[in-house]
């Protein structure tokens, strides 16, 4: 009898944890998911802080110096001074 009862409790517990780890709102499964969601994330945030702070610092340097921003133009956006001709110049690997 005492027997029958342990494994009642056991087979209770066994398909409590499995519901809990497969099938529940916050399961194993769902909760990596999450996990590599918040990496992916993180990463993806350390990148664009990065780019902001390259960003910025470009900013600074045109606002500062006009022939940086002279420079920037040219190459960019292929502007030029009258009486004066640009040829662009595409290396092909």
């Amino acid at each position: 009898m005492i027997r029958g009862l342990r494994n009642k409790y056991l087979i209770a517990v066994l398909v409590l944890l499995v519901w809990l780890l497969l099938f529940d709102r916050n399961s194993l499964i769902d909760r990596m998911k999450y996990i590599r969601t918040l990496h992916d994330m993180e990463d993806e945030k350390q990148y664009y802080i990065e780019r902001i702070d390259e960003d910025s610092r470009r900013l600074t340097e045109l606002k500062t110096d006009r022939d940086n921003l002279e420079k920037f133009a040219r190459e960019q956006y292929f502007m030029k001074k009258e009486n004066e001709d640009v040829f662009v110049i595409v290396t092909v690997d």
